[in-house]
């Protein structure tokens, strides 16, 4: 039996909640498709502090909140990952790994994924020492010594998060110059705790026993950690939607003004679009957008 609906919005981070949130104020038979938790990227975030009428907000606690907001309107969750998009006349066909779906209108709100060095032995001790979220695994290196890579906000505020739990910190940056605000860097460097390595580049981990033991730096320094944390940029989560062309040289969704692809009924919205500033209020943003177009092409 084919499960049917108004709209279906593949993601159920920031844009595609606030998508389901608007369509089903407005009456509007609409369902969130999610293979992992809710909230997206804000689950690996530590602490929010720029999302207004909030002072400070952990990133899974405001995730949850927006989660509990959709369950209160009885929007279908269905965790399920998606393998294949297909559009047939008026219609678009969504199989999953157990369900075939299918809908009027589509919203892609597939988010992003962090990316990886691709260096020796990071695939091999994935989830072995290794990390791409500090909130979800840096309890379990408390009072150890751990390494974060990247010279971004995001590695500077997990650097700084991590220093409260980790015995030692190691921040290392190719650059010298690192991206964040002033006041995040204050805080990082009054952490007497944290020790910066910049100009210099992790180039292979060191494996002892199928766990992390080192990084070996470009220079040729070895450092001993018990984990590493890498936050070094993020790409979109697009594959899925491969087949339907609608994405740039860098794999981002293409869309219009309105949050329109090129594929009548079909938008894209959040972290899977090419855009300049990618924050929670933005994606609010989008969703709001998406939600408000298809209520009216739909009257």
């Amino acid at each position: 039996m084919k499960d049917r609906y108004d709209t279906i919005i593949i993601g159920g981070g920031v844009a595609g909640m606030t998508t389901a949130l608007y369509l089903k104020r407005a009456g509007k038979n609409v369902a969130i498709i999610e293979k992992e938790s809710p909230g997206g990227q804000i689950t690996r975030t530590a602490t929010i502090e720029n999302y207004p009428g909030i002072l400070k907000i952990e990133g899974p606690e405001l995730a949850f909140q927006m989660y509990e907001q959709i369950n209160n309107l009885e929007v279908p969750f269905l965790f399920e990952e998606v393998t294949s998009i297909k559009k047939e006349k008026e219609k678009f066909i969504i199989h999953t790994i157990n369900n075939q779906l299918e809908c009027k209108n589509l919203v892609l709100a597939l988010g992003r994924t962090p990316k990886k060095l691709g260096i020796k032995n990071e695939q091999k001790l994935s989830g072995k020492g290794i990390s791409w979220c500090a909130i979800c695994d840096g309890p379990l290196y408390k009072n150890k010594e751990v390494a974060v890579i990247g010279g971004g906000k995001a590695a500077v505020e997990e650097a700084i998060y991590l220093s409260k739990m980790c015995s030692k910190v190691t921040l290392i940056h190719r650059r010298n110059e690192f991206r964040a605000e002033e006041n995040l860097m204050e805080e990082l460097k009054s952490m007497s705790n944290i020790q910066l390595v910049t100009k210099n580049q992790v180039v292979e981990f060191v494996e002892k026993e199928e766990k992390l033991e080192g990084l070996i730096l470009e220079d040729g320094k070895e450092i001993k950690v018990d984990g590493c944390f890498e936050f070094i940029g993020q790409e979109p989560s697009t594959n899925i939607c491969k087949d339907l062309k609608l994405l740039d040289e860098n794999g981002y969704i293409e869309v219009n003004e309105k949050f329109e692809t090129k594929i009548k009924n079909l938008y894209a919205g959040g972290d899977c679009i090419k855009k300049d500033l990618y924050q929670i209020i933005t994606a609010c943003a989008d969703g709001a957008i998406i939600a408000e177009n298809i209520i009216k092409n739909s009257n």
